[in-house]
This record gives structure tokens, sequence and C-alpha cells, in this order.
């Protein structure tokens, strides 16, 4: 299995993080139904963005299977207040409170 975190914009829809496409690592422990992220990673612009728009962020995992399942996403409500940038550690920490799991090829609208 593989995971892929994308941190978004959810009105404009820009990406801050893509962790398939830069060069930060991730966990994520739940415990007590919440989600506990931190994000492994220097200090770039897109840190500043999370910072200053940590009330208006997307938060996603998609988990793609080695055995031909489908992909699963799961998106995740943040609680802002809980968005931090550690500079010393180089790490982001996040809270999210709730999560969706879907298979996207299942979602939407057919004709």
């Amino acid at each position: 299995m593989n995971e892929t975190l994308l941190i978004k914009h959810a009105v404009g829809g820009r990406t801050f993080v893509d962790s398939s496409k830069q060069s930060v690592s991730f966990q994520v422990e739940q415990e007590a139904g919440q989600w506990r992220f931190t994000v492994h990673t220097d200090k770039h612009a897109g840190i500043d963005e999370i910072l200053q728009w940590k009330q208006e962020l997307n938060v996603f995992i998609f988990r793609t299977f080695d055995d031909g399942r489908p992909t699963l996403k799961i998106w995740y409500s943040l609680d802002a207040d809980s968005v931090q940038y550690d500079e010393t550690g180089e790490k982001l920490t996040f809270t999210a409170v709730s999560s969706i799991e879907y298979i996207p090829n299942e979602f939407g609208y057919k004709l």
C-alpha cells in the first residue's frame, strides 16, 4: 500500500503539500476519535500559506493498494487552532476531528 498526503486550500484549490511530488514524510496517529498529523518538511512558501489559511484547509490521504483494490480517499476535517509549524524540528502538526472515507470512482453523478 502507498499513501499520499495532500494539503490544499479549500476555497481556491491551491495545493500546499503533495507528498507524491515533494520531499516530505508524514505520520498519522489516531487517538480518541481524532487524528494527529505530523508532516516533516522544511519551511517553504506553502507552510506560510498553510498557517495563513488554516481556517480553510482540506487534508486528504489517498491509499493505493498493490492488490488491485480501488484507491481509497480519506478527507479530514481539521481543528484550525491546532495547526502549527515548529521551525526547529521542521515539522507541521495539526489535529483532524473527523474524516470521510470513499472511493473516488464510486462517488458523484453518473449518466
